[in-house]
């Protein structure tokens, strides 16, 4: 069956002090779905187990990323995590670096047409 997507997010995290790509990633999923309501659920009378959610996380070393962790942030659906080379790292003046990781957020449900 094909699926569409219905929802498209972006988000930020930041990692302070720690340089945590996964702690990070984590804040930037959450960032990302905080910006939406998925009502079209109780609105259309659909569940959200058939619901897949594909996560995009960009950091400067996307080995770092527990993928497994970040999947487990998300509230509901069935989440794939893949990790690319993106972010940021900023050196704070004082000897420290802050990570900062994007997110896009997709949500995909299978076509109700027909």
């Amino acid at each position: 069956m094909s699926e569409r997507r219905f929802i498209l997010e972006m988000g930020q995290g930041v990692s302070t002090h720690s340089r945590n790509a996964t702690e990070a990633a984590v804040r930037a999923v959450q960032d990302a779905i905080r910006h939406s309501s998925l009502a079209v659920f109780g609105t259309c009378g659909l569940g959200t187990e058939g619901m897949r959610v594909a996560v995009t996380i960009g950091v400067p070393r996307p080995e770092e990323v527990d993928a497994g962790r970040v999947a487990a942030s998300l509230p509901r659906g069935r989440a794939e995590v893949t990790a690319v080379l993106g972010g940021l790292e900023v050196e704070d003046g004082a000897g420290g670096w802050h990570l900062i990781a994007t997110a896009a957020v997709e949500a995909f449900l299978p076509d109700q047409a027909g």
